[in-house]
């Protein structure tokens, strides 16, 4: 199965740079260490972005989980990094109730 509306999926760029990027955040830092040692930086905020989107369009759902919010939709996918390493990712989206646009939550490696 297919990410629902996939072809409407979105990441902000909040989320990327506050968050997966970021050494800061409380939750984050750790996922920032981990993208920044496959060579992702802050510079390079679209590009995570884009290959994320890749995942949510291409690859197929390998679990659905109901919540208060929406459902939440885990796909795993591989990207290259800046540092020409292959890296096998899990991402989380939600498509929140009564809505048709798929929204990333987090990815962190598998």
């Amino acid at each position: 199965m297919k990410l629902p509306f996939a072809e409407n999926a979105v990441i902000s760029e909040k989320k990327i740079k506050d968050y997966l990027l970021s050494h800061n955040h409380p939750v984050g830092k750790l996922k920032a260490k981990f993208f920044a040692s496959m060579g992702f930086s802050l510079k390079d905020f679209d590009k995570l972005r884009k290959l994320l989107l890749q995942i949510a369009i291409n690859e197929d759902v390998i679990n659905m989980i109901p919540s208060e919010y929406g459902e939440k939709y885990i796909i795993e996918g591989t990207i290259n990094s800046p540092r020409h390493k292959s890296v096998r990712l899990q991402t989380v989206w939600i498509i929140d109730t009564g809505k048709k646009q798929p929204r990333f939550v987090t990815a962190y490696p598998v």
